[in-house]
């Protein structure tokens, strides 16, 4: 038997403690705890005070802003499988991407799904910046969201282009060939340009190494970052706007 006037559990008491550092109040049941709640959780503190009811209808966004970003996760979850098989060599990965398709178990499952979450995410993005551009959500105060949102897209698209080397078939090269090329003629540091983004003066291992790195580490951590900051300024600047 526990002796009298024993404290709790020491387990029942970190339990009790962590839950403390999470939720540092109890119910909002007074306005003064629901403002203290709000001001100390980040789900609810990067959500505005007040929105209008017809800013957050489906039939007006469309939900084309989060569609893109749970494909960008579907992409994500895809691509971490899709690492595990694909070697970032010109002498492999042609012959691993066959393999994806006819030998792995679910391989060819995979791949589509990053294939065609792929298509959808470039075409949601692009959906998404008309819808904001019609509809003039754009303008002030939330010209500044307009222009991150705009690097997203050329993220997307970098994402996209990356993508699409990867299996370094005849697509892929001559894909490669020609958009290095065009990166060539660029004003000032056009063929340095080429260059870095070859790995060298030719089409071969280095740029293969260079355009995985972008695609799986730092394309997707860049539009990651921007997201944040993107959803945040929607919030913060009160969802979306209109004429």
């Amino acid at each position: 038997m526990r002796a009298s006037g024993a404290g709790p559990n020491p387990l029942v008491r970190f339990a009790s403690q962590i839950w403390g550092s999470i939720f540092r109040h109890g119910l909002p049941s007074t306005d003064k705890v629901a403002a203290r709640t709000a001001l100390t959780n980040f789900f609810l503190h990067i959500h505005p005070v007040r929105v209008k009811k017809s800013a957050i209808r489906v039939s007006y966004t469309l939900c084309l802003g989060g569609l893109s970003f749970f494909l960008f996760i579907l992409l994500t979850i895809s691509g971490l499988f899709l690492m595990f098989y694909y070697i970032p060599s010109v002498d492999q990965a042609y012959q691993n991407i066959k393999d994806l398709q006819f030998v792995e178990t679910f391989g060819l499952v995979t791949r589509n799904l990053h294939r065609w979450a792929a298509h959808g995410m470039v075409i949601t993005v692009w959906l998404h910046m008309a819808r904001v551009f019609y509809q003039g959500s754009y303008k002030p105060p939330r010209e500044f969201n307009w222009a991150i949102g705009s690097i997203l897209l050329v993220v997307t698209l970098l994402l996209s282009f990356s993508g699409y080397l990867l299996p370094w078939d005849q697509l892929a090269v001559w894909a490669i060939t020609v958009g290095t090329n065009m990166a060539k003629y660029a004003p000032i540091g056009g063929p340095y340009t080429r260059y870095v983004m070859l790995g060298g003066r030719t089409v071969g291992q280095g740029a293969l190494i260079r355009f995985y790195v972008l695609h799986v580490v730092a394309l997707p951590l860049i539009g990651f970052i921007l997201m944040v900051i993107h959803f945040w300024r929607v919030r913060k600047d009160g969802f979306t706007g209109g004429l």
